[in-house]
């Protein structure tokens, strides 16, 4: 049995998947999505996390299981069922450390990543379908953001999810008729002129949520 976690970050104004490359067969010197076996007396989560930290020095993400893949022949050492988990992390909250089994971690596009030890490119399909689908009725956006963001940032997180352009005056007038984000006192002096910055509120989302409002952008 074991755990696979496919982690997603947005950045450049793209959704970027990180990869590790395999330092022992099978597919040595590959790319994979960071996982391994789970030990005698651990749970799923507990060793997706644990695996996450010790290839890659990652923790402290939202994770979420994804999916089981257990094709007989998706690994060559014999039958092994793995649990999929998706996670999300801010980019500027990242430093990547490779581990022991991994030689290198590093970020790629999540639509053009390099060729992908096991089934690890079905999986990871199967991530960027279910983020996606996810966007209209979880948080899973904000958890792509810093604590404090500009309506630029957000705009960018959801297209870079999407794999589309949307349209600015439209999508931020659908932000604000949701409610859903606290302006701060606070202003972000990195363009031409400053852009405000703003805070989710969870709570407001959850009252929208639990009235069968969805988030279509």
């Amino acid at each position: 049995m074991a755990v696979d976690i496919v982690v997603f970050t947005v950045g450049a104004g793209s959704l970027q998947v990180l990869l590790v490359k395999r330092g022992v067969p099978p597919f040595a010197g590959q790319y994979a999505i960071p996982g391994g076996f789970l030990r005698e007396g651990e749970s799923l989560e507990e060793a997706a996390l644990r695996e996450l930290y010790e290839e890659t020095g990652v923790r402290n993400v939202f994770l979420e299981q994804l999916y089981s893949f257990g094709d007989p022949k998706r690994d060559p050492r014999g039958r092994v069922i793995t649990v999929a988990y998706y996670a999300l992390i801010a980019s500027d909250k990242l430093s990547l450390v490779a581990g022991a089994d991994a030689a290198e971690a590093q970020w790629f596009l999540a639509n053009r990543p390099p060729s992908l030890a096991f089934d690890h490119q079905s999986i990871l399909n199967y991530a960027v379908e279910r983020l996606r689908n996810k966007l209209e009725y979880t948080t899973v956006g904000f958890q792509l953001l810093a604590e404090k963001f500009t309506l630029g940032e957000l705009q960018a997180v959801y297209q870079a999810i999407l794999g589309r352009q949307l349209d600015k005056r439209n999508f931020r007038r659908k932000i604000a008729l949701l409610k859903i984000l606290k302006p701060l006192r606070a202003w972000q002096h990195t363009g031409r002129k400053p852009a405000q910055l703003f805070r989710f509120s969870g709570a407001r989302f959850e009252k929208l949520k639990d009235k069968g409002i969805l988030f279509p952008f």
